[in-house]
């Protein structure tokens, strides 16, 4: 079956469909990671996205159920150059066909992701919609209402559309208690406090600072999540009560966004952002660069960061943004990347090791 990609700038690519039948509309964004395409899939952070990734064959080892990093497809669309519909490994359960049908996500294969890539770099990111209800490219582009609806449309209210709704504890003989804050948590962030001997409570992004202290957590872990950090308004302003609490406090992606804006900094949206698994990151502490898994469209802007109460620790090697911040009045710090991988490198997991530290003195100074 033919399908389509209609950007907003009034470009067309055709291909082949797979998935799921239909139309869907969202922000097309690139991945520039090799492997990992069940973890992207279902990270929620790409809430509101259609995925291109660059590299050219994807499905090849098929999809598991273990590797996903939440229990559903978060992204709107999925574009490859060539999907293998013959797995081959020993985990394999399903193919990445199968997948996308089981969770009615529309697939597009058989076009030219470089071009596109490229597209997405000189212009920017841009919205689009995945579509398999037209016989031609020229029907879709003359259908009014669709180019209308690819224009209009924005990633509104993402952390409300992926946070979970009730609180959920694990590892409840865990020696430190940690709140994980869900603005779109990955497992593999829960997986990592877990492993590091934590009873970890999982809470709702919403949640406020007189809850934290009613479950009596030693430390307050602050997810990834998608869309604008600037739009969770009220989110913010309840983080300016939690930081107050003075527990130690690890901030990822969105986490380390909404931490800077509730201590006074901005936040811009990148040109294309950065999704992929192979951004280096230079830290400036360790005085080496790492390399970092990444999935974010905003950043920190550096020079809105007040220095007499907070220091940028990390910076991206290929654009100097912003990529971590320790404050100095109290037990926190950030990085604009994932520690936790998955995919991607585990290079900067010390600085789990670095969080539960901070846990483990407060939890002795208490």
């Amino acid at each position: 079956m033919k399908a389509y990609l209609v950007l907003a700038n009034g470009m067309v690519f055709e291909g082949e469909n797979f998935g799921a039948a239909g139309t869907s509309v969202g922000e097309v964004v690139f991945n520039t990671g090799m492997v990992g395409y069940e973890e992207t899939l279902t990270d929620p952070s790409y809430y509101g996205q259609i995925i291109t990734q660059t590299y050219p064959l994807v499905g090849n080892y098929g999809v598991n159920g273990e590797d996903a990093e939440s229990n559903r497809i978060h992204a709107f669309g999925y574009i490859v150059r060539e999907v293998c519909d013959a797995p081959s490994n020993f985990r394999c359960k399903e193919t990445l066909d199968a997948f996308l049908k089981q969770q009615n996500i529309i697939g597009l294969h058989g076009v030219d992701t470089r071009r596109l890539t490229r597209i997405i770099r000189e212009s920017g990111v841009m919205n689009g919609a995945l579509t398999t209800e037209y016989d031609s490219a020229e029907a879709a582009l003359a259908d009014a209402a669709l180019m209308e609806r690819i224009r209009a449309y924005a990633v509104t209210d993402a952390v409300d559309s992926v946070t979970v709704d009730k609180e959920e504890t694990c590892n409840e003989a865990g020696e430190y208690h940690v709140a994980l804050m869900d603005f779109g948590y990955k497992r593999n962030i829960l997986r990592s406090l877990v492993q590091r001997g934590c009873k970890v409570t999982l809470v709702p992004a919403r949640t406020t600072a007189e809850r934290l202290k009613e479950l009596n957590v030693d430390g307050i872990m602050l997810s990834n999540g998608p869309g604008d950090p600037a739009e969770n308004v009220q989110i913010i302003e309840n983080l300016k009560d939690i930081l107050a609490m003075n527990k130690p406090v690890f901030g990822i992606c969105l986490g380390h966004q909404l931490t800077a804006l509730a201590m006074g900094a901005k936040t811009a949206k990148l040109k294309y952002g950065h999704r992929g698994v192979n951004q280096p990151v230079t830290d400036f502490a360790k005085n080496r660069t790492f390399i970092t898994s990444q999935n974010h469209g905003y950043a920190v802007v550096a020079d809105t960061v007040d220095k007499s109460i907070a220091e940028v620790s990390h910076v991206n090697a290929n654009d100097g943004t912003v990529e971590g911040v320790r404050y100095k009045n109290m037990p926190c710090f950030t990085v604009q990347f994932h520690p936790e991988a998955c995919g991607g490198p585990r290079d900067t997991a010390y600085l789990f090791d670095e969080f539960v530290s901070m846990v483990k003195g407060g939890h002795r100074d208490a």
